[in-house]
């Protein structure tokens, strides 16, 4: 490392293939969960999710839906609340996640930020998100935007998820479902069908190694310095 003479030794190593590509890999069903943006009786964001649901079922991925009802805005009640432990844990148990939002005035709704808002970057020492997958969807009152869904990558990018390429959205949602909330056959439906096959791939692929993947080499520099300075301290103690 004569060439790198601002590294860190002993934090810094050559790509592990070993890692990368573990011989013995889980065969239990991934995870999804799905989360919606709308609290409406007749929520086009909840009927794609549903609709997503139903296709990552048929390719052998375990799903579950939060509903927001109830869920406070963030900084309005304390983190024990029943709703925010509910999505907490979800997201916890989860190995990958879908996110569909309405858009509404050029973003995403406020129902959809606040249920991100409330999952949080550590909770007890795990990072919940990190290195597991993301989809992102959204449906449009009138002709096809992609605002929201481009907003929704920052945030995967935030929290530290591996947001798939593709993404979902659909126009004219009221016209794209049924009066049982069913989709309708279109190139819309035929996408959200890409989009969730992509996903289960990336999260099948990734999910037995994403501490891996997102191992980053800064937070190994900090690590060792704190642990350095610990060290010392007993020392001199």
């Amino acid at each position: 490392m004569t060439d790198l003479p601002n590294i860190t030794p002993d934090a810094f190593a050559p790509i592990d293939r070993d890692q990368l590509f573990p011989l013995q890999r889980s065969g239990a069903p991934a995870r999804i969960l799905l989360m919606y943006g709308s609290l409406r009786d007749r929520s086009f964001s909840r009927f794609a999710v549903e609709e997503a649901g139903r296709i990552l079922n048929a390719l052998g991925i375990e799903t579950r839906i939060f509903d927001p009802h109830g869920l406070p805005l963030p900084d309005a009640s304390d983190a024990d609340h029943p709703k925010v432990t509910e999505l907490r844990d979800l997201v916890t148990w989860s190995d990958g996640m879908v996110w569909s939002s309405p858009e509404r005035h050029g973003a995403m709704s406020g129902v959809m930020k606040a249920q991100i808002d409330w999952i949080p970057l550590s909770l007890g020492g795990v990072r919940p998100t990190q290195g597991k997958t993301l989809a992102v969807m959204q449906v449009c009152g009138g002709s096809q935007s992609f605002n929201t869904v481009n907003q929704l990558r920052i945030l995967g990018r935030w929290m530290r998820l591996l947001t798939i390429p593709n993404q979902s959205s659909v126009a004219k949602a009221w016209d794209e479902f049924d009066e049982n909330g069913r989709m309708k056959p279109s190139p819309y439906y035929n996408r959200i069908v890409d989009v969730m096959e992509e996903l289960a791939r990336f999260t099948i692929l990734t999910r037995d190694i994403r501490d891996h993947l997102v191992d980053r080499y800064s937070e190994r520099v900090e690590s060792r310095a704190e642990l350095s300075s610990r060290v010392n301290m007993s020392k001199a103690i």
